[in-house]
């Protein structure tokens, strides 16, 4: 880069996005292309122990130990009273995980400690992710942590591995586009609606190759533990990165945060967050308006998150697409979730019900979901769960009494950890039974084989396992 062109660069109106990008690259490699430095690095127990041993058996070490954090959460049991070896496999990869973090230096939050917990609900909860970092993660859900205007993504086995030992990433960096949400939800409908709604509309394809920022006043309203939720879903529309910019409520949010910046250097941090917002008249390569006040509670009916309708809409019928691939993608996705076109989706009769998972797992949440079932019981035909995301979240809830209204309800009170929405620790729906989950993908087999997933807020699913349907809250 000329010193011409990196002074116009200084000077032009710069996105968020532009903003983190500028200040993390080590080295302009030409064409787009990039190495930034990371900020932080998260781990958890599948994608750990393979990238840690790697730089082991390489003869390296971690370039900045201290900006590395460990924890179990996707093969652990979510069994009460669990311990490491509950799951077997999942024992093993524990064992892994925290022999390697130990021999290098990672800052381990192991099993019933303060901290423990999913791996995108635990950095955002005690501050390890801030405004303006870098963060990175072997899951693609890691952009959840842009929604404290972070520049988080996820990685594979070989970049984490280059970024534990050298503590930076070549990247190529991507359009940009921004989600611009007008008006304000109405009362019931939460950041997980508007995420459903969202991908419904503009398809799960819609931010490939994107960073998605999303603005507006339904967003400028919204808490910052929704914001999470609505990033986490970025992925689902295809991009890489979600993005919201830090504003006063991310400051209450941090403030006090075990390893957020305390006192004099929480100001001085602040008065740095503040300056991170894009500048007026920043341009993005595409711009959506969404009608926030126009969404209603939003359930998918299909085998993607774009299989999105309002509670009270009907499945689509297959014959009303013209384009022969989507049609034949409709009726293969009709037939593996024993629907048919055309039928309402309220009143459809569910098995299971899951509250949980890196979208839906914090304790606003949990609260949400408790005063949905507060003095009424699940119904007879449902097993219904509820799965904290993380140890700190389990404590606040249970301090607050939820832990009691769910299982005067008759939910069972799980362990924190990913639990049944990945089904990487032996905890799935059966085979043809229907779950309403708060997870965020509904892929073929991924709560199980041929398990049947609609995803919704915690608030839908807890009204659904009260009434044995799935059900539309704002019904009569």
């Amino acid at each position: 880069m000329t010193a011409t062109t990196a002074a116009a660069s200084v000077h032009r109106p710069r996105t968020l996005f532009d903003k983190l990008w500028d200040a993390h690259v080590v080295r302009d490699l030409g064409n787009g292309w990039a190495l930034l430095h990371i900020d932080r690095h998260l781990l958890h127990d599948l994608s750990g122990p393979p990238a840690l041993g790697e730089v082991a058996a390489r003869g390296l070490r971690l370039h900045n130990a201290e900006l590395v954090f460990s924890t179990p959460d996707h093969a652990v049991s979510s069994q009460p009273g669990r311990v490491a070896t509950t799951f077997p496999l999942g024992g093993k990869l524990h064992a892994a995980l925290r022999e390697r973090s130990a021999e290098a230096g990672v800052h381990m939050f192991d099993l019933g400690q303060p901290g423990q917990g999913i791996v995108h609900v635990m950095g955002p909860e005690l501050g390890i992710v801030l405004p303006g970092l870098t963060v990175i993660c072997g899951d693609s859900h890691t952009c959840t942590n842009g929604g404290l205007g972070a520049m988080a993504f996820g990685v594979g086995s070989s970049e984490s591995t280059h970024a534990l030992a050298t503590q930076t990433l070549r990247q190529q960096k991507p359009r940009q586009m921004r989600i611009r949400c007008d008006g304000r939800l109405r009362a019931g409908v939460t950041a997980k609606d508007l995420a459903l709604h969202i991908i419904g509309k503009l398809g799960a394809a819609a931010g490939v190759g994107s960073a998605i920022e999303f603005a507006g006043p339904a967003i400028d309203a919204m808490e910052v533990e929704g914001r999470l939720t609505l990033c986490n879903l970025s992925v689902e529309l295809g991009a890489r990165f979600g993005m919201v910019a830090p504003d006063a409520r991310t400051f209450d949010y941090l403030r006090g945060r075990p390893f957020a910046p305390q006192g004099a250097d929480f100001d001085a941090a602040v008065a740095h967050w503040r300056t991170l917002p894009g500048d007026a008249g920043a341009v993005f390569d595409r711009e959506v308006v969404i009608d926030a006040a126009a969404v209603r509670p939003t359930i998918t009916w299909g085998t993607s998150p774009e299989h999105a309708i309002a509670i009270d809409g009907r499945v689509p019928d297959p014959r009303d697409t013209a384009d022969a691939t989507q049609r034949d993608t409709l009726i293969a996705a009709l037939d593996y979730m024993g629907l048919s076109a055309g039928q309402a989706i309220a009143g459809t009769p569910i098995d299971w019900v899951f509250i949980g998972s890196c979208a839906n797992a914090r304790l606003s949440d949990l609260r949400k979901a408790a005063e949905v079932v507060r003095g009424k019981h699940v119904a007879a035909r449902v097993t219904a769960w509820v799965v904290p995301g993380s140890e700190n979240v389990k404590r606040a809830a249970e301090a607050e009494g939820l832990r009691e209204v769910f299982e005067a309800a008759g939910f069972a009170w799980r362990e924190p950890g990913c639990s049944m929405c990945v089904a990487a620790n032996g905890e799935q729906v059966p085979p043809r039974q229907r779950s309403v989950s708060t997870s965020n993908r509904n892929f073929v087999g991924r709560q199980g084989p041929g398990a049947r997933t609609h995803l919704a807020s915690p608030a839908t699913a807890a009204a659904s396992a009260i009434a044995g349907v799935i059900t539309d809250l704002e019904a009569p």
